[in-house]
């Protein structure tokens, strides 16, 4: 992609995403995350009319008066979009890549997050930290995490989960809402193919779906984490095209699967059952809000919806 079209991609996302974030999503945005963040400010004996469930009790116990905490609003959010650009992230059956799907999703949160007067900041991960943009604010940085979601070549292929989390845990000093974007593949259809147990292979779906799960709790201890799973629905099935190979985007490794077999194609179809119901059971013993993608779907109006019942359920 040479300057021009960068430039016209980039000015072609901005558009759409601006338009997704007036028409859509921008209303859920405001009324789930602002004010979100609380700094204790004091603490004072208590006044007919304060909220009970502010009462120290404590401090009421020991003191033999009732007091409650106080807390000032922290207007200023910050929200962190983790991108997962692995190998797997090259492939699309649609009319874009799940990059490319990821790319859009982000900018439009991260406009969301911009009209709500909050930092964004950006990390782009593979099996190492590919970027890391630290949170700031205005239209210049916004237009920057635009043009490094579209051009950033990653140096790796693989993918870590877990690593990119660590790192998050170890730069961000304050509490953040993290986006977590990623497929949760360790590779391409290739990889999924493995787990139909094609050339003798075992099937390895539960270790994949864990990879990186265990620090997404640690991290939503500590920050509002949001996983975003970016799934294409033709990973989990096999065209009928008689012999094919199918390259591994993550380690260059080269399958051949007959796909003209109805029984490979069944295999192959419950392995991906298996690997997202393992990947949904992980997910949610963390605890951590999940939604899935699928690339072939608009996602606004799924976003949408998701941040509605978010905010209903925690107001309930």
């Amino acid at each position: 992609m040479n300057l021009t079209e960068l430039l016209e991609t980039v000015r072609r996302v901005e558009v759409r995403t601006n338009r997704l974030v007036n028409d859509t999503m921008v209303g859920a945005y405001l009324s789930h995350f602002k004010g979100r963040g609380m700094d204790f400010e004091e603490l004072r004996e208590y006044i007919p009319g304060d909220d009970v469930r502010d009462i120290d009790w404590n401090v009421t116990h020991r003191l033999g008066r009732v007091f409650v905490k106080r807390y000032r609003e922290e207007r200023e959010l910050t929200a962190v979009l983790a991108v997962d650009v692995s190998g797997s992230s090259a492939f699309g059956s649609a009319r874009h890549t799940k990059r490319e799907f990821a790319a859009e999703v982000a900018a439009t949160l991260a406009m969301s997050a911009a009209k709500n007067g909050d930092k964004v900041a950006l990390l782009l991960f593979s099996d190492q930290v590919e970027l890391y943009v630290p949170p700031r604010k205005g239209r210049r940085h916004i237009l920057r995490i635009v043009r490094e979601l579209l051009m950033r070549q990653p140096r790796h292929r693989g993918t870590a989960v877990g690593s990119a989390l660590t790192f998050l845990n170890h730069v961000l000093h304050r509490r953040a809402i993290v986006f977590l974007l990623t497929d949760f593949l360790p590779g391409s259809a290739a990889a999924v193919a493995r787990f139909v147990g094609a050339n003798g292979v075992e099937s390895s779906s539960a270790a994949a779906a864990h990879d990186g799960v265990a620090e997404l709790g640690l991290t939503n201890a500590h920050h509002d984490v949001i996983c975003l799973h970016l799934h294409d629905p033709r990973e989990s099935e096999l065209p009928d095209a008689g012999l094919v190979t199918i390259e591994d985007a993550e380690t260059g490794e080269l399958l051949e699967l007959d796909s003209g077999h109805r029984g490979v194609r069944e295999r192959f179809a419950e392995a991906n059952v298996e690997r997202l119901a393992a990947l949904d059971a992980a997910l949610n013993h963390t605890g951590v809000d999940t939604l899935r993608l699928k690339t072939t779907e608009p996602f606004a109006p799924v976003l949408q919806r998701f941040f509605e019942i978010r905010r209903g359920r925690r107001r309930g």
